[in-house]
């Protein structure tokens, strides 16, 4: 199989848990360019943290984010949006008010996060310090639902950090009744998204292939989360970072090493060495253009 496309989730493939990424990981990716394979980032995180990460890896091309509700290039040049209306996320967010929980609103431009309302602090900076070197824009307060009486926000995505695991399927299944707009994914075992109906990164991996005439079976995906699942499933190979949660790796093809052992550089040398650039393969009509 000729690849033409490799995903890569941010946060636990290409990003470390001390948010630093790795010189072979910058190498490889730069190694894989030069084929002319089309390079973009899957992420839950915000356009402009992304956008960071993707400038520091040279990617030029569009990049995913918010879970699948925001694809662009520049922040003011979307190719796709789609976000939860300011009614609904005002009430989304004074329901996750009632429990022990940190909420932070993602934006484009800028997010909202509301003091955590539990005594798990140290919880809530470590889930969320790996945005912490490629930063944007944040405004604290202490109530969200307060915030957005007087101003009112439609967002791309909804994140709320919990102290208690099991209040994040509670919340999914009582979300799935109260509203159709919205679909909830657990993105760890106390974090979860929330994001307009329809979105996921699996949804907007497809909406980008497309655009670019890149077919599911020509796409590579590395991810490290459960919220990975679908698009490594889905796509032509499906590759798991080796410190993946157990579900994450059932369902790849590929479990490459660890981050500590430079899995992903490692992985993309060993699959893209013996593939010729994508122009030769065109000039010699083995793939269409």
């Amino acid at each position: 199989m000729i690849y033409r496309m490799l995903a890569l989730n941010i946060d636990g493939s290409v990003v470390n848990e001390n948010g630093k990424i790795a010189k072979e990981t910058r190498d490889a990716i730069e190694y894989v360019q030069n084929k002319e394979v089309q390079v973009t980032l899957v992420t839950s995180r915000n356009f402009a943290s992304a956008r960071k990460v993707a400038k520091a890896l040279k990617i030029d091309g569009p990049i995913i984010t918010h879970g699948g509700s925001y694809i662009a290039h520049e922040r003011d040049q979307p190719i796709f949006v789609k976000k939860i209306p300011e009614n609904i996320t005002f009430e989304i967010t004074q329901f996750l008010e009632g429990f022990s929980s940190q909420i932070q609103l993602s934006h484009e431009k800028q997010s909202v996060v509301g003091k955590a309302n539990h005594h798990s602090k140290a919880t809530s900076k470590i889930s969320w310090e790996r945005d912490s070197r490629f930063l944007y824009s944040k405004q604290y307060v202490n109530v969200v639902s307060e915030h957005l009486l007087e101003n009112p926000l439609a967002v791309p995505k909804i994140s709320v950090l919990l102290e208690h695991r099991e209040d994040v399927w509670d919340i999914v299944a009582a979300l799935k009744g109260m509203y159709e707009e919205v679909d909830s994914i657990p993105t760890s075992d106390h974090t979860l998204d929330i994001v307009p109906k329809g979105v996921s990164k699996l949804r907007g991996l497809m909406y980008l292939s497309e655009r670019l005439g890149i077919k599911k079976e020509q796409i590579v995906m590395v991810g490290a989360g459960i919220d990975d699942i679908d698009a490594i499933r889905c796509c032509g190979l499906g590759v798991a970072m080796g410190e993946a949660p157990r579900e994450v790796k059932a369902h790849a093809d590929w479990i490459t090493r660890s981050q500590d052992q430079k899995g992903l550089p490692y992985f993309i040398t060993e699959l893209f060495r013996k593939q010729h650039p994508i122009p030769f393969l065109k000039k010699m009509n083995i793939i269409k253009s």
